[in-house]
């Protein structure tokens, strides 16, 4: 007898250790970037949503004459892992709805591929080409040219901190387009860099 309501408390004992560890597993466990997202957010605070603002149309079209790219844009939100989604085709770019439309004060965000497949290019290939001072043009949906000029380009390690690609609060308007760079890294099964390019709205 004794020895039965011995085994029924180490058995118990068990188990709640074990559920211990289930638990320690699924609340310590860190996000992972899925394949081919460009950039994690790692700012946690809710982003100015795209309904909150009217000045400006949804875009619809990015260019950018001195790399050739001229791409209709998709509207993407975030992933489960927190990152921002990205185009579901390689020829197109994807603005984040969560961030600011193009031309209306704060950042807005464009994401765009990386990488050859299917024998064919990405809208974002050569983006590193870019440099200060070349001019990025956004069409909205109401025909309205929007222009950007290149401030700068920044390149960012897997996992690094990303906050100011996606907020700013200087009451001006911005432009940052993010891609994949760098070597495929099969443990993060991803790029091991993001090149993100920093642009202002030019203003008359």
């Amino acid at each position: 007898m004794f020895r039965k309501k011995l085994n029924k408390q180490i058995l118990l004992l068990i188990i709640i250790i074990g559920l211990f560890f289930v638990l320690l597993i699924i609340f310590t466990r860190p996000a992972t970037l899925v394949n081919s997202v460009p950039m994690p957010i790692t700012n946690k605070e809710p982003l100015l949503s795209a309904t909150e603002t009217t000045s400006f149309s949804l875009p619809t079209n990015l260019i950018i004459p001195n790399i050739n790219v001229n791409s209709p844009i998709e509207y993407v939100g975030l992933t489960p892992e927190g990152a921002m989604d990205v185009p579901k085709d390689q020829s197109n770019v994807a603005w984040l709805q969560t961030s600011t439309r193009p031309g209306e004060t704060g950042t807005a965000v464009i994401d765009g591929h990386y990488g050859w497949k299917d024998k064919k290019p990405s809208a974002f290939d050569n983006l590193y080409k870019l440099r200060s001072g070349d001019k990025i043009l956004v069409k909205d949906e109401k025909g309205v040219d929007i222009y950007f000029i290149v401030r700068e380009l920044k390149r960012y390690s897997y996992g690094a901190n990303a906050e100011a690609v996606f907020i700013s609060n200087d009451d001006k308007s911005h432009l940052n387009l993010i891609t994949c760079e760098g070597t495929w890294d099969q443990r993060i099964k991803g790029f091991s860099t993001r090149l993100v390019i920093f642009a202002d709205k030019i203003t008359e």
